[in-house]
């Protein structure tokens, strides 16, 4: 069983949800997340508490040692953290904070139970009882009742454990807080738990559950989840309490609850253990003995981090005790010698008078000097950056000219390379009158749409576009490195902006012909449906 009662463990939490909300009102807006380390918080609390002290600010300094007891209690210094909550009682109580003084009684009482001392823990909860009652409030007296219910649950008093612990829930009823409800219920159940009532306890386990389940509080109920486990199994239902560990497990793997997967995985051991499937139960055993490993490591490293903050403060203390001795010691040598400086000074002054006027001539001469430099550094500064930018004017007009030169090449080559088929065509013809013209003029069109793929123009187009477009190329071949010929056309092509028409009629194809080869090339690119390529294209 994972007993764990919602008054005494909500410490584990307490501290960091209260320093969010009394700082946000009382100091200067300290949030805390619940990663950090006990020693950094711990140092944080007590630069606010000096400050609160130097400010009078009593109620915020009380704050700060109550939050700092807190934090001793979390980590089980529980003598330094009672300390520190008597203190602040004392200022609560003259500066006539009720609620925070009820507060404060509330958590004093559970540390008075922790150093064995129960009489003094039941008067805490009895004086904060009747403050809560004169203030109407109800979720403190609720509360209130729940802790002296669990009070008497360790003491072995059952019977009044349990009418505590229904008055806690009539409370929490009227009080309308479902949350407050659901950890009585939790709690009520461990109780049963304890007495071997295994139906009770699955009662109000399964109750505390589908509370927590409908205020979808998945943290709490990873807590419910392995009781109902452990009931499960005390009581011989071995596949119900292995299903409700489960759900645990996930639930806390889902939310990296460490301290509940490790129980979780130490409780489907013990479960395949009696199911006889021990290869199971040792590798959940295991699982679990590493995890909690890991938690005890991390928990000794902040006890260690803590206790030398501790440690540090105490030295410091000591170090101040003394610094003060030694400075009212040393107070009647420091009037001595300050008048003995004072005189000084005087006969300083005179020295120092007859080089002020040397100094500020030196002082003007320097400020003179360092206005000349900063003016010409100005205009250098500006000749350069107006160099730089005739430079990248200079660039861009470059590359706007070879692109120009690129796409006009182009046009040459095509344009010449048909009108010099054509012409040495139409000589044949004019000087052959014998042929048949109709078969002649087949074979020159044959000839035109041959010379739309002459190689040799299109290897020079290449080459002259690959230099223009250097890194566009060495971009696209180290995207795609198995494209053809074909592929280079259609992308330099695609490339400078040409218009699907344009495009076709450079490359001797036809619309349909043109797309199938935009797929081909889109689908060895790797684009999606409906990514444009020309605008891939354009970007790489």
């Amino acid at each position: 069983m994972k007993k764990r009662y919602f008054f005494a463990a909500k410490a584990k939490l307490f501290l960091l949800i209260l320093l969010s909300s009394y700082y946000s009102r009382a100091t200067d807006e300290i949030y805390f997340s619940e990663t950090a380390a006990p020693d950094s918080l711990f140092l944080v609390l007590k630069q606010k508490h000096s400050q609160a002290v130097k400010q009078h600010d009593e109620v915020t300094a009380a704050i700060c040692l109550q939050q700092m007891g807190q934090l001793c209690y979390h980590l089980g210094h529980y003598s330094q953290a009672l300390d520190y909550h008597l203190q602040a009682g004392d200022i609560f109580q003259e500066t006539g904070k009720q609620k925070l003084l009820a507060d404060n009684m509330s958590q004093t009482g559970i540390l008075y139970y922790y150093t064995r001392r129960a009489d003094l823990s039941r008067k805490q909860y009895e004086e904060a009882l009747g403050i809560y009652r004169k203030l109407n409030d109800t979720i403190g007296i609720a509360q209130t009742y729940g802790e002296i219910g669990h009070l008497y649950e360790k003491q072995g008093a059952y019977d009044s454990s349990f009418h505590f612990q229904r008055q806690a829930v009539q409370q929490f009823r009227l009080a309308k807080d479902t949350t407050g409800i659901a950890k009585i219920f939790e709690n009520l159940g461990s109780v049963y738990e304890d007495l071997e009532r295994y139906d009770s306890a699955l009662h109000y386990f399964q109750k505390a559950l589908f509370i927590y389940q409908q205020t979808k509080n998945r943290l709490a109920g990873i807590e419910v989840l392995n009781n109902l486990g452990d009931v499960y199994r005390k009581t011989g239902h071995y596949r119900e309490g292995l299903e409700q560990t489960q759900l645990a497990l996930r639930a806390s793997l889902a939310l990296h609850e460490t301290y509940q997967t490790s129980s979780a995985y130490r409780d489907l051991g013990k479960t395949y253990n009696l199911m006889g499937m021990n290869d199971s139960a040792y590798h959940y055993l295991e699982l679990g003995r590493k995890l909690q490993q890991e938690i005890y490591s991390k928990e000794n490293n902040k006890q260690v981090a803590f206790l030398q903050v501790l440690y540090d403060m105490e030295r410091k203390n000591h170090e101040i005790e003394k610094l003060q001795i030694q400075r009212r010691a040393t107070t009647f040598i420091t009037i001595a010698v300050i008048v003995v400086i004072l005189l000084l000074v005087v006969l300083g002054m005179l020295v120092i008078s007859r080089q002020r006027m040397k100094i500020r001539i030196e002082q003007a001469q320097n400020e003179q000097n360092k206005r000349i430099y900063d003016a010409k550094h100005g205009l250098m500064q500006a000749e350069l950056v107006n160099k730089k930018l005739q430079e990248e004017q200079l660039t861009q007009d470059l590359e706007q000219k070879s692109k120009e030169l690129t796409t006009h090449t182009l046009h040459i080559i095509q344009k010449n390379q048909l009108l010099d088929d054509l012409r040495n065509k139409l000589e044949e013809m004019v000087n052959d009158e014998k042929r048949d013209q109709k078969k002649q003029l087949k074979s020159l069109l044959q000839q035109i749409n041959q010379s739309f793929n002459h190689e040799q123009y299109w290897k020079e187009f290449h080459n002259i576009f690959e230099q223009v477009h250097q890194k566009f190329f060495d971009n696209l071949k180290r995207y795609c490195a198995d494209l053809t010929a074909n592929d280079f056309r259609l992308v330099a092509l695609l490339k400078m902006n040409l218009s699907s028409d344009n495009i076709a009629t450079l490359l001797g194809i036809s619309q349909d012909s043109l797309r199938v080869s935009r797929y081909r090339l889109r689908k060895k690119l790797g684009l999606e449906q409906g990514e444009n390529l020309s605008a891939f294209l354009q970007q790489l």
